[in-house]
């Protein structure tokens, strides 16, 4: 599928349905945006901090597209995205006051409460981020904003693993060569083998319990670099942990 100009559609309404969304607890989109529980939490939810004697209050980031579950946060596939690009710029230098004000002003223009995941924010987007920049001078983002080279460098990698038609997103963490796939439209959002549909854990695990490739290949009628896939995936985010 070719990637679109046009960005993503802002979601109007809390009540998604969870079968197209994508359906993650806190420690799975910490498990595959590896990113610590503490962060997901803090950006998705708020926190309260101490500054001298005085208890202040900081907000979420962007408010989560799904409703806590049982009194438990919740996250879509657009939040887990958002979570790789936000890591991304924090990891290359922004400061998190400008982070913050530069993802508020991004929502606003881009007229989209996930401006991060969009492709937008790789055009006009960066004179959003440019101006913010500015405004904070905040040489970091400034940087990022202006210097196509070094822009590339931060979000590129992530942005490859991404597949774009119209609103629709599917993430193929390990390269759009192999067989894994990250989309909200298929086991809520789980990894899964892309030809097959089987849960990637499924496969992984049953390989770790001492079955080889083969045999697991033929009790889930899949194909050898199906699982063979699923195995790396999982070692790979373990080997991240």
């Amino acid at each position: 599928m070719r990637h679109t100009s046009g960005f993503i559609s802002p979601v109007h309404t809390r009540e998604l349905n969870l079968l197209n969304a994508g359906l993650y607890s806190v420690p799975e989109a910490a498990r595959l945006t590896r990113i610590s529980i503490g962060k997901v939490r803090r950006w998705l939810k708020g926190y309260d901090f101490r500054s001298g004697t005085v208890v202040r209050h900081s907000d979420a980031v962007w408010q989560g597209e799904i409703k806590p579950i049982e009194n438990k946060l919740a996250l879509s596939f657009r939040d887990l995205l958002e979570l790789r690009f936000v890591d991304a710029f924090i990891r290359a230098g922004v400061s998190w006051k400008t982070m913050r004000r530069a993802h508020s002003k991004a929502q606003e223009k881009l007229k989209t409460t996930h401006p991060f995941c969009s492709n937008r924010i790789f055009t006009d987007g960066r004179s959003i981020l440019l101006r913010q920049g500015e405004e904070d001078s905040d040489e970091a983002l400034i940087n990022l904003a202006t210097d196509q080279a070094e822009f590339s460098r931060v979000v590129e990698p992530f942005r490859k693993q991404l597949e774009c038609s119209g609103n629709d997103i599917i993430w193929w963490p390990l390269g759009k060569r192999r067989q894994i796939i990250v989309d909200p439209r298929r086991n809520f959002g789980q990894p899964t083998v892309v030809k097959s549909g089987v849960p990637a854990t499924a496969l992984a695990r049953s390989v770790k319990a001492n079955a080889s490739v083969d045999e697991v290949a033929r009790w889930y009628e899949v194909q050898r670099d199906e699982v063979r896939d699923a195995v790396a995936f999982e070692e790979s985010l373990a080997a991240a942990a």
